[in-house]
């Protein structure tokens, strides 16, 4: 599903600055809300027509193909909107935090 669809759903503020996802591996990650919004980035529950392996990130992960893969979060246990940036776990490393287009 779309990822702006997912969170018009749920009554997002699509106003503000960012989206930050917490994921059960420990993985933390975020994106500007651009890149949420645009139409390519999707939220993925399911793989060939069945429910999303663990292999490929249950319970949901993002797919967002105008970014480096590490800006792909699998595992996703919490998604939080707001204007606070929380840069990710590769970031405390010195990559890059926007990566991509």
């Amino acid at each position: 599903m779309r990822f702006s669809d997912f969170l018009a759903r749920v009554g997002a503020d699509r106003r503000a600055k960012y989206v930050n996802f917490r994921c059960d591996d420990n993985y933390v990650t975020s994106i500007d809300m651009a890149t949420a919004l645009h139409p390519q980035t999707q939220l993925c529950f399911w793989f060939d027509g069945q429910l999303l392996p663990r292999r490929y990130g249950f319970p949901m992960k993002l797919r967002v193909p105008t970014k480096l893969g590490f800006k792909n979060p699998k595992h996703i246990g919490e998604i939080e909107v707001g204007n606070d940036y929380t840069g990710g776990t590769w970031e405390t490393y010195g990559y890059n935090w926007f990566s991509g287009l």
